[in-house]
């Protein structure tokens, strides 16, 4: 039996704001937005090449309580530049070192070594890492 993960419930405040940002400063895809009355409404949308999407739902008691969310791309600095770019706060990049954060990327460049930092406007935490070699597994 397969488990797939397609879908993270990120709490926020006020939809549209999330939405705004999500579309326009991460660049996300927009999949649905649908409401049941003046109660309900969700909106789903996915990074571009993902297979797992986020559902961005109203909830005033937790809003920015999602912190961790990994993302993953090849090119950890065009990802830095390109959050940038659309207005983003985003960190440096960034590495480890004897369990130290050390500015700049991975010196080897390896798997699952280099970062970047994001959080959408109600706090809501993302990490970015570099993975540049498909099919490995760290």
């Amino acid at each position: 039996m397969e488990w797939k993960l397609e879908l993270v419930v990120v709490p926020v405040y006020d939809v549209d704001r999330a939405k705004a940002f999500y579309l326009e400063q991460a660049g996300f895809d927009l999949l649905v937005d649908h409401s049941a009355g003046d109660d309900f409404r969700v909106v789903q949308m996915t990074p571009r090449g993902s297979a797992c999407s986020i559902a961005l739902m109203r909830n005033v008691e937790a809003p920015g309580s999602v912190k961790g969310l990994h993302l993953v791309v090849e090119d950890i600095e065009a990802a830095r530049t390109e959050l940038a770019a659309r207005g983003t706060e985003v960190s440096e990049i960034f590495h480890f070192d004897s369990g130290n954060q050390v500015p700049g990327p991975d010196p080897q460049r390896g798997d699952y070594s280099s970062f970047i930092e994001f959080s959408d406007p109600d706090g809501n935490g993302w990490l970015v890492q570099e993975v540049r070699h498909a099919g490995t597994t760290g």
